[in-house]
């Protein structure tokens, strides 16, 4: 259990680039954001294992490269679209195996969409299984204009999913759906497998923590959790207008590492 950083903090650097960011960072782990199909082959993987090796970091998850297409490759009303896209899908396991990536993040079906909410459960089924015969657990994450958005769309996912039911809690897309963190927290915690973390102010909604004007209350939520009995990580999610230098990167991630 630590706090990391996500990749994503450095977009639109080069995937390999903000891995060594991180590293240079001094995060003891990563959540790596994959940005483009080339990203997927043997060659890269192996690049983006050299340099996980030469800091020393902990791969917790990988995130999808077509989190805005997913509803258009897996969700969609022509399932052979769907079907193709298992392909596609696969290429994801080879890096992770490598780097040991435990969870694969989707953001899923989106709003409206074209296939009822039964369906989307039974492709994310699919796609659950198939991750789960390769080592990986795929994970559900709430996220604004996406049917995740709704604590009420989690509930009937995980009745109908069971135990393949995995949840990536991020925190600044519950601010951004107007759902208070907690309830997804208290709801789901039996579920929430990885977490993604920032802070807010009156003015942003996804800051660095520990700037001026963030409100986040870190330590209640470690201990809430910790209660609920979570023990993964938490992952600094930042974009790059959330921050001004990376040193903020750095001393918040140094700061809640002390919270925790």
């Amino acid at each position: 259990m630590s706090v990391g950083i996500s990749t994503s903090c450095f977009y639109p650097r080069t995937t390999e680039d903000s891995l060594r960011a991180v590293g240079e960072l001094g995060a003891p782990c990563t959540e790596i954001f994959i940005n483009a199909p080339t990203e997927l082959r043997p060659a890269f993987m192996d690049a983006l294992e050299d340099i996980r090796k030469a800091y020393g970091l902990r791969v917790t998850s990988f995130h999808t490269y077509a989190s805005f297409t997913e509803s258009y490759y897996y969700f969609s009303a022509y399932e052979r679209r769907f079907t193709d896209s298992l392909e596609d899908f696969k290429r994801y396991f080879y890096g992770m195996g490598l780097l040991g990536a435990k969870f694969l993040v989707l953001h899923g079906a989106k709003i409206p969409g074209s296939i009822p909410d039964e369906q989307v459960f039974e492709r994310f089924g699919v796609l659950a299984d198939l991750a789960e015969t390769n080592g990986v657990t795929l994970c559900q994450e709430n996220v604004v204009h996406y049917r995740s958005e709704s604590p009420e769309y989690m509930k009937a996912m995980r009745a109908y999913l069971g135990e393949r039911f995995h949840m990536v809690l991020d925190i600044k897309q519950a601010w951004r759906t107007g759902v208070d963190p907690y309830l997804f927290a208290e709801e789901f915690a039996r579920e929430i497998v990885h977490i993604h973390i920032s802070d807010y102010t009156d003015a942003h909604d996804c800051v660095v923590p520990f700037a001026a004007g963030t409100r986040f209350d870190f330590p209640k939520f470690f201990s809430f959790m910790q209660k609920k009995g979570y023990r993964g990580d938490y992952m600094l999610e930042l974009y790059a207008d959330s921050f001004r230098r990376p040193d903020e990167i750095r001393f918040a991630r140094e700061q809640l590492e002390k919270c925790l």
